[in-house]
């Protein structure tokens, strides 16, 4: 891929590279794409009309992202078991209630800092 294709990068904590690059650059170069993805284990992240539409990663990637969306939803479906009983108002001035009280406690830490 060369430099004429106008495409975005930068680098992630691990070192691996994200490339964002326009549909019509992906269809052009999907080989290239595809080697840097499977070889450098880069991700290519493709825009249509400027904006986000898909990415492409490495098969690795793509298996521990659908396994943590599968705990994840293991965990919902726990969390709405365990307050199927709590009415819906009560549960939102729990929640309310607890955000309140976490904003007071870090407004106190950050005033000791």
């Amino acid at each position: 891929m060369t430099a004429s294709h106008n495409n975005r990068q930068g680098r992630t904590n691990g070192g691996q590279m994200i490339t964002e690059t326009s549909a019509v650059t992906f269809r052009q170069n999907l080989g290239e794409m595809l080697n840097q993805v499977q070889y450098r284990h880069d991700s290519v992240v493709i825009n249509k009309d400027g904006k986000p539409v898909a990415a492409l990663v490495d098969a690795r990637l793509f298996q521990r992202i659908r396994r943590m969306q599968n705990r994840f939803d293991a965990l919902c479906q726990r969390i709405e078991a365990g307050y199927a009983d709590v009415p819906e108002v009560e549960g939102l001035a729990e929640i309310e209630a607890a955000v309140a009280l976490e904003r007071v406690r870090m407004s106190f830490f950050a005033s000791k800092d």
